[in-house]
């Protein structure tokens, strides 16, 4: 692994900015150049996968892998539903879901060094937004919380593999600002849910080997 090419960083051209939810300015880099940047670090020797997607009313979060060199980084990534502003129509739900992937996919790069010098005091363009999305986009609306069928799911994944309560809740709000896992919504807690199955999955992957 070509820690050198995979931690330079990114010149001036390549680095873009845009408003943040809060107003404040963001670096960060496109797509391509993430890419770019993965196959000149592995000889174009990597994958990137969807584990899992999951939409509400307002966006859409899918859990990513991306795997190079026998070791796999995962993330979620999400974007907004783009609509008809005259209508509210969705516009094109599978341009969302690339989206999210894109969004996963450069946070899943970031774990192996890729544009480290872009995070920093109001410059996590990655991390930064998915927080702030799944905790202000995916707060529970009335009587939208977790399930007893979601809550028992949590229970019994954190038991195979492992993992105390005080873990799931560390996780929890890491991801969504809480430990408190009675507070999620169902998306939330769907989220949760995948990022557990997907640890059961790295498990027997390494007993694999």
């Amino acid at each position: 692994m070509n820690r050198e090419i995979l931690e330079r960083p990114f010149n001036k051209e390549q680095i873009k900015q845009r408003k943040g939810n809060f107003g404040d300015i963001i670096d960060y880099v496109e797509t391509h150049a993430v890419i770019q940047r993965l196959n000149d670090a592995f000889d174009g020797q990597w994958s990137f996968e969807v584990l899992t997607q999951e939409r509400d009313s307002s966006q859409v979060i899918v859990l990513g892998r991306l795997s190079a060199e026998g070791v796999s980084k995962s993330q979620f990534g999400c974007s907004s539903i783009t609509t008809n502003s005259k209508t509210g129509e969705v516009i094109s739900l599978g341009d969302d879901y690339k989206a999210a992937a894109s969004d996963a996919l450069k946070k899943c790069a970031s774990l192996f060094g890729v544009g480290l010098h872009l995070y920093g005091a109001g410059k996590d363009e990655q991390q930064t937004d998915i927080n702030k999305g799944l905790r202000e986009k995916s707060k529970p609306k009335g009587d939208a919380t977790i399930t007893k069928e979601q809550l028992s799911t949590i229970k019994k994944l954190r038991s195979s593999i492992g993992w105390t309560p005080e873990m799931v809740q560390e996780q929890a709000k890491s991801m969504f600002g809480t430990d408190d896992i009675s507070a999620l919504n169902p998306t939330m807690a769907s989220a949760l849910i995948a990022f557990l199955h997907n640890q059961i999955k790295d498990d027997n992957e390494e007993v694999e080997y």
